[in-house]
């Protein structure tokens, strides 16, 4: 069997040219396309709470968005990240969503994703100045990542909880 290789890696122009695959989750680290099964009926159904309950609650001006590619780091080889849910001012560019419209990003972790989501994602998210990181994990536990000079302070909440940043939140994580 012969596979055709281009092995460079890739530019936000090449990122685009590639079209849209609903068969996969795809994103893009340094250059390298990750590729990933869907999300389980599990992590969905997380996700879709977060949404909803994010959705009821913040004020005039702001949108809720699901897996929408946020370009971390727009240079050869770039970055591209579909988080679960994002947070973003209804004012921003659509053509381009960009860490600096990102009020919050979350991110449901997923058979494979951990050490993805809990340490190189959030590696990228600190240094691009995501000012709120949540990761859910899959015992329904929550951590908040707040930005500060110094860097991500983590906060972990389980069941029904309220979060101050980015705006007072009332979170449930109960089924």
């Amino acid at each position: 069997m012969t596979v055709a290789s281009d092995a460079h890696l890739l530019s936000l122009d090449d990122w685009r040219a590639r079209g849209e695959d609903n068969g996969a989750r795809v994103e893009l680290q340094e250059g390298v396309l990750i590729v990933a099964p869907r999300p389980t009926a599990a992590h969905a159904r997380m996700a879709f709470s977060l949404a909803t309950q994010l959705a009821d609650q913040i004020p005039d001006g702001f949108e809720v968005l699901p897996e929408v590619d946020v370009i971390v780091d727009p240079r050869t080889p770039a970055t591209v990240r579909s988080p679960d849910v994002i947070l973003r001012s209804t004012a921003a560019d659509d053509s381009a969503i960009t860490p600096d419209q990102v009020v919050l990003a979350v991110e449901v972790i997923s058979p494979g994703s951990r050490r993805t989501d809990r340490v190189t994602k959030r590696s990228e998210y600190e240094d691009v100045g995501i000012a709120h990181y949540w990761i859910v994990a899959e015992d329904r536990t929550l951590t908040a990542l707040d930005l500060t000079p110094a860097g991500y302070v983590e906060t972990t909440f389980t069941g029904q909880f309220v979060v101050s940043s980015p705006w007072e939140l009332h979170i449930s994580l109960d089924g």
